[in-house]
């Protein structure tokens, strides 16, 4: 399997992501539950993230969303939107390469990257 970077969130949560196509297909649709929240740089390759709390506190929401943006190509922008759903919303396109998926129904944070935030988990 290949490696997923775990961050330990607090006793019940992790947040998970992966760094290339083949962990963040792996991620999503491997080790990721139905219930999961899956996040993800809107319009930027980057890694999906995955907050194993069904009822992410807005501090989960907001971390996830660092790491998506951080650990994407716009990595160097501000207000970066990232696309956040259950992952029972999600979708493997057909014939289409490993880590793409369509959404059904999300929402957007925008957010602006900070390692900072990141690294205080870490």
């Amino acid at each position: 399997a290949p490696a997923i970077t775990v961050l330990q969130f607090d006793e019940q949560t992790q947040i998970l992501f992966g760094k290339n196509n083949l962990q963040n297909d792996y991620l999503t649709f491997k080790t990721a539950r139905k219930d999961h929240i899956w996040m993800h740089a809107k319009d930027y390759h980057g890694a999906h993230v995955v907050i194993t709390n069904p009822n992410p506190t807005e501090e989960m929401i907001r971390l996830g969303a660092h790491i998506a943006a951080w650990y994407s190509k716009g990595r160097m922008s501000s207000s970066v939107p990232v696309d956040w759903c259950p992952v029972k919303n999600l979708k493997k396109v057909p014939g289409t390469k490993p880590g793409f998926v369509s959404m059904s129904s999300y929402r957007t944070i925008y957010i602006d990257p900070d390692q900072k935030e990141i690294e205080a988990y870490l």
